[in-house]
């Protein structure tokens, strides 16, 4: 079964993310960003999520909102037929360079929406969402996202859909004493408020136009687009808020006791959006 045969160019190109997160990612690096501070947690505790919940290689993945390669050329290493979709071309350019100088390269990569995706129908047996669901504002926008990755799912086929607390900022502020800026506290109130993150700042570390989930929203955003066994994992727990958690990474045994700590909250209701992001999986019936 070819997995090319979804949605067609005229859907993929009538949508499009908002202008502004366009343009912060023609400006962040976003290929750099698991390589370095609190991020680092981020990247190691998703693999280990991963690991534990995607069907075993040689299963065929599409990683959407994929970026530069970083989940998906680990998984191809691991031996998984990888798909990358992004919809900002110069990270998928990006991806396509580092896939030049790999031993397992990616099956394909794609500029596409995450709301229309080019693999057909059942053609996936897992689909990792691992960005586009906290830049789809509104409802409905993440509503079709999810639809897309239950339509390009097998029967049986795993979900992972990642997003970002709603609590993010306001930990982060605590940890960085961003609140001494007044710009970033009305950021923060309103994310606090609704989920919807605003910065109109010269700032590319207050990020850009975003929806923040509460781990309920993600729950109940998943079982409406019909995803059965959901469960709701928080990815890095409250140690990506330590001031020295550079120095306690660069050592082994602190390393790993924050991914230790991690992985025994992951689950802990009471914690859970205590960590910058969250994991949802799924499987289609």
């Amino acid at each position: 079964m070819t997995p090319f045969t979804g949605r067609t160019m005229d859907a993929q190109s009538a949508a499009s993310p908002p202008k502004e997160v366009s343009d912060y990612y023609e400006t962040f690096p976003e290929e750099s960003r698991l390589a370095s501070g609190p991020s680092l947690l981020e990247f190691e505790r998703t693999k280990d999520v991963l690991s534990r919940v995607l069907p075993p290689p040689p299963a065929r993945v599409v990683d959407v909102g994929g970026a530069a390669g970083a989940y998906s050329v680990w998984l191809a290493e691991r031996g998984y037929e990888v798909h990358l979709v992004d919809a900002a071309p110069r990270l998928v350019e990006a991806a396509r360079h580092r896939n030049s100088m790999v031993t397992q390269p990616l099956a394909s990569l794609a500029v596409a929406d995450a709301r229309a995706l080019p693999q057909s129908d059942r053609s996936m047996d897992a689909v990792l969402v691992m960005g586009p669901l906290y830049h789809l504002i509104g409802d409905g926008d993440r509503r079709a996202a999810l639809k897309e990755a239950h339509r390009v799912l097998v029967g049986g086929g795993r979900v992972v859909v990642a997003a970002i607390s709603r609590y993010a900022s306001a930990l982060d502020g605590l940890a960085r004493r961003l609140s001494l800026d007044p710009r970033f506290v009305r950021i923060r109130d309103r994310d606090l408020a609704d989920g919807q993150h605003r910065n109109d700042t010269e700032r590319l570390d207050y990020f850009t136009t975003a929806y923040f989930h509460r781990p309920e929203d993600l729950r109940r955003e998943m079982e409406a687009s019909e995803f059965t066994d959901v469960q709701v994992l928080g990815v890095e727990g409250p140690g990506w808020i330590l001031a020295d958690f550079d120095a306690r990474w660069e050592d082994t045994a602190l390393r790993n006791d924050l991914l230790d700590v991690a992985r025994r909250l992951e689950s802990e209701p009471s914690i859970i959006g205590a960590s910058a992001h969250l994991l949802g999986i799924g499987a289609k019936v």
